[in-house]
């Protein structure tokens, strides 16, 4: 298997920069990000850094939720397999590696809302427009990537290339 470069490292960085700057512009100072596990920890630990250089201290909290697998197909079931943060009454930034078909974020809201989140937004570092499958609304994105498999910078393929620090495509 070989893996394409797809977004550099460079190119991340500084759309991380530009995240942080939109969303402590538009969201009230006093939030707390929920990332899904595992595949956003490197994206949330770099927005973070930056949304601390823009002056914004967010709480971080996490929930594991699956629908993949070792497979490179969606299951197209989502389940959480951890506990919920507390968030109640919390204004909420919900923190994805990527939005495919986009279950997962709608079934990740629904959650949050579930637990009494007073608003929530959602911010992805990647979305593939041509496999969603569901309506949703991330109101903060990274990249735009056409239909490939991707791995790298958190994201897996069977738990290996998380560590690469670029996105790459999976030939």
């Amino acid at each position: 298997m070989t893996v394409r470069p797809l977004i550099t490292e460079e190119q991340i960085a500084s759309r991380i920069d530009g995240l942080a700057r939109d969303i402590s512009a538009r969201l009230p100072p006093d939030f707390t990000i929920v990332g899904l596990l595992t595949g956003c920890f490197v994206f949330v630990a770099d927005l973070i850094r930056a949304l601390d250089r823009a002056g914004v201290r967010p709480q971080v909290s996490f929930i594991r939720l699956s629908s993949y697998g070792k497979g490179k197909e969606s299951s197209r079931l989502v389940r959480l397999t951890g506990d919920i943060p507390e968030i109640a009454g919390r204004n909420v930034l919900l923190v994805d590696d990527i939005v495919d078909t986009g279950r997962t974020q709608l079934f990740a809201r629904g959650l949050l809302r579930e637990h009494g989140a007073a608003q929530v937004w959602a911010c992805a570092l990647l979305e593939k427009p041509a496999r969603r499958e569901v309506e949703v609304s991330t109101e903060f994105i990274g990249f735009s990537i056409p239909d490939v498999f991707v791995v790298g910078y958190g994201i897996d393929y069977a738990e290996q290339y998380r560590h690469l620090p670029y996105v790459g495509a999976i030939d």
